[in-house]
């Protein structure tokens, strides 16, 4: 056949793209092989019945044709509504492009940010499909590196330094982190903001787990004075409504670069159904209680995951501030985070995330999603736990 384009061959430069062990788990699933998944950030409880009779209605009402490319109308004063009332930015419709999801949100970022082979810098742990977007962009990813013993916080200093020695373009963060858990402090924050205004970069915030929060509190890059003309935002209604599977988002920023982005869906994805649009709206006129009852199983896992670790000194953890997701050293079992979840999957058939599907930052680390029953989750971190207290014995 025709050669196949760079871009699309070189989208994991040649690597893994990190998801080896939850593939090999849904393949033992398909054989027949029970598994315990606590890979992806998938919730167990699903998409509440009214969303998903919203959706049914709206459908039933015809709304089943071409939607208006940069969103519904309605939905994208909803949105821009939830963001001046959660970060205190004057915010309307004109601001806000309604998306298929918050990864289709992360590639029109880039693409609307970088002219091909421009830098864009990324904080290391992070989303598996961060450095894929970015070279599907056409852009050169570079990542820059955290430590665990600073809970993985990135510095304001690193990141101008990254951005003065590459030239970058932009610095994609996310805070409430995935996959380590961490909630970025206004201290942080602000340094991000002064090495992003100092290098003149755009700032790309991943917000989606904004409405999960356990401790200190969620604070929005687009808040900072200056910040909102350099700031694209981007949000979901997948984790903070369970709607993964409907593939709804947005991406907020400036309304010359929105206009942009517009011409930009009418190339690529031609707009989100309508009928879908119609259910997220209802989801969001729903308030805060909603959504609240959405994220309360992760918050009481998060401190059941904690009370088992406390039991044992083999795994250790950095307590998570947010997200569903706890992040767990299991160095003492001188095991990669690689050789230990396939380890752990072979003997006890419990799959969790390797810790280098996140970046070298990761290594030596296991992402444990909090996506099961308590019992379940409590059981398998038990196992999880006894596992790793007998490999560091044999190390």
């Amino acid at each position: 056949m025709p050669q196949l384009s760079h871009r699309i061959t070189t989208l994991n430069d040649g690597g893994s793209d990190g998801w080896e062990v939850f593939y090999r788990a849904r393949a033992m699933i398909v054989a027949g092989t029970p598994v315990t998944e606590l890979t992806i950030g998938e919730h167990d409880i699903g998409t509440d019945a009214s969303i998903l009779q919203a959706i049914h209605a709206a459908a039933l009402r015809g709304h089943t044709g071409y939607a208006m490319v940069p969103g519904v109308h309605a939905l994208r004063r909803a949105v821009a509504e939830r963001l001046t009332a959660r970060t205190g930015v004057p915010t309307g419709p004109e601001n806000v492009l309604i998306t298929p999801g918050g990864q289709a949100a992360l590639f029109s970022a880039h693409v609307t940010v970088l002219s091909p082979g421009d830098a864009a810098l990324y904080i290391d742990p992070y989303y598996a499909t961060y450095p894929g977007t970015i070279r599907a962009a056409s852009g050169t990813p570079i990542a820059i590196q955290t430590e665990a013993a600073r809970a993985f916080l990135p510095s304001g200093a690193a990141i101008a330094e990254a951005a003065r020695k590459s030239g970058a373009k932009s610095l994609l963060i996310n805070t409430p982190n995935n996959p380590t858990g961490t909630v970025y402090p206004r201290k942080t924050i602000e340094d991000i903001a002064e090495a992003c205004t100092a290098q003149d970069l755009w700032l790309i915030s991943d917000e989606v787990y904004d409405t999960q929060v356990w401790q200190g509190a969620h604070v929005s890059p687009r808040s900072l004075p200056g910040m909102a003309e350099r700031t694209l935002l981007v949000g979901s209604m997948s984790k903070s409504h369970a709607m993964t599977g409907s593939r709804v988002g947005w991406l907020v920023g400036p309304a010359e670069a929105v206009d942009r982005l517009i011409d930009l869906a009418t190339a690529t994805t031609y707009g989100v159904p309508g009928y879908i649009q119609d259910g997220a709206l209802f989801a969001l006129e729903q308030g805060p209680g909603l959504e609240d009852r959405v994220s309360e199983p992760f918050r009481r896992r998060r401190d059941l995951a904690l009370r088992v670790l406390a039991e044992q000194n083999t795994v250790t953890a950095i307590p998570p501030q947010g997200a569903m997701y706890i992040m767990l050293d299991i160095r003492a079992t001188g095991l990669s985070g690689r050789d230990f979840a396939e380890a752990l999957l072979d003997a006890h058939h419990i799959a969790v995330m390797p810790g280098e599907s996140f970046g070298r930052s990761a290594a030596g680390h296991v992402r444990v999603a909090l996506t099961v029953d308590d019992a379940r989750l409590e059981d398998s971190l038990r196992t999880l736990c006894a596992f790793a207290e007998t490999r560091a014995q044999a190390a």
